[in-house]
């Protein structure tokens, strides 16, 4: 499960935060450790729960930019493929070995246009589509390498981002994908994202039956004119529930599960508790650098550790502490027993896990109290 390659020598402490065998009390800080039992729990727990609504899986690679985690959600998760959100992103999974790949979003720039196409040359390769010129780009390109770029229509459901109208519009654009050289429409993509991370249960409910709705009428319309649908595709962690068990779609897109983040436990289900099916096992590792103060401590893991979008991070299996303020290089952590001490060791729950982990080279893999694993953020910084 070790996955150090290239040809610069890895240091502990310069390049490389562990290394295997060693204690977690001796890993440096601030660093991205996954606890491998709840983490491989997660990845189990989704596969059951989509076999059980008789659904696929297609996790999105996004949460964790990682080659070595897709190979592990694909093997041990059943996973059918993989989603990514960038040309760039999608070229990194596919040269660490994933052959089926969908960039739930649109491409559009020539030269990315070109990238892709070239792309699907080595694994299966989808894209979302919202516009018809983009069609057009699209199949010029697959047929000037000779390869097919399968595509979804994008439906807008209600996230008001990328997307047609649900209906005639969806329509208009699967014929002309199925008529282009080089394409093949494969089916909708219809995620509602904005509704993930709404922490009421029954707001949470109404946004995603909208959406099922829409994509229901939707999919009548495209069977009426002779076009079927192998995809149907969406859903994340935060509403996988209601799209697995709607009878509509057959491919959620979940990303989040296999980590967790404090805002996501902030989701209630219907008896307005939070959603327990998935476990915290990401964590930055971080050390008390300073405790000058009686009723607090600063930590070395700042903004520069971690991303705070979603809100500050928790600390892990702690009530008597908490962080409250952070700045480039350090983290406050109110101590109001001043029982914190000088470089102890704390796991902090990163409010947003997906941006945190892409500030990050590596995640330690603890297993044991030991480090079993490193694998490197193979799409790091990877955006474009």
């Amino acid at each position: 499960m070790n996955a150090i390659s290239g040809a610069i020598e890895p240091i502990v402490g310069l390049n490389v935060p562990a290394a295997v065998g060693m204690r977690l009390e001796d890993v440096h800080t601030p660093a991205l450790i996954i606890d491998l039992d709840t983490f491989e729990r997660n990845i189990k727990r989704m596969r059951a729960l989509a076999e059980k609504m008789g659904v696929r899986h297609r996790a999105h690679a996004k949460t964790h930019k990682s080659a070595d985690i897709a190979h592990i959600q694909m093997q041990l998760g059943r996973a059918v493929g993989v989603c990514c959100q960038k040309v760039s992103e999608a070229e990194a999974i596919v040269d660490g070995g994933i052959s089926d790949v969908l960039v739930s979003n649109q491409v559009v720039d020539e030269k990315k246009i070109d990238r892709l196409a070239q792309l699907a040359g080595r694994a299966r390769i989808l894209v979302c589509v919202d516009d018809s010129g983009n069609i057009d780009d699209l199949s010029k390109a697959a047929v000037a390498h000779g390869t097919m770029v399968e595509c979804l229509v994008e439906i807008d459901c209600g996230a008001g981002r990328c997307g047609v109208q649900w209906g005639e519009p969806v329509l208009e654009l699967a014929r002309k994908i199925d008529k282009a050289p080089g394409l093949k429409f494969s089916g909708l993509q219809s995620y509602q994202g904005a509704a993930q991370h709404v922490h009421n249960f029954d707001e949470r409910k109404a946004k995603i039956d909208s959406a099922i709705e829409q994509v229901r009428v939707t999919i009548r319309m495209l069977n009426e004119a002779g076009l079927d649908c192998d995809i149907v595709g969406g859903a994340g962690t935060g509403s996988y529930y209601f799209e697995g068990t709607s009878g509509v779609y057959n491919e959620l897109q979940c990303g989040s599960y296999i980590f967790m983040d404090a805002d996501y436990q902030r989701v209630l289900d219907a008896d307005g508790a939070f959603i327990h099916e998935f476990e915290n096992s990401l964590f930055i590792w971080t050390s008390v650098m300073s405790k000058t103060k009686t009723d607090k401590a600063i930590c070395d893991a700042g903004l520069k550790a971690q991303s705070v979008d979603s809100g500050l991070p928790t600390i892990f299996g702690r009530d008597d502490v908490s962080y409250v303020k952070c700045s480039d290089e350090h983290g406050v952590i109110a101590d109001p027993d001043n029982v914190l001490r000088l470089n102890e060791k704390l796991k902090l729950v990163p409010g947003h896990c997906d941006p945190t982990c892409n500030v990050h080279d590596w995640y330690v893999g603890i297993r044991n109290g030991r480090v079993e694993c490193l694998w490197p953020v193979t799409a790091r910084g990877l955006a474009y």
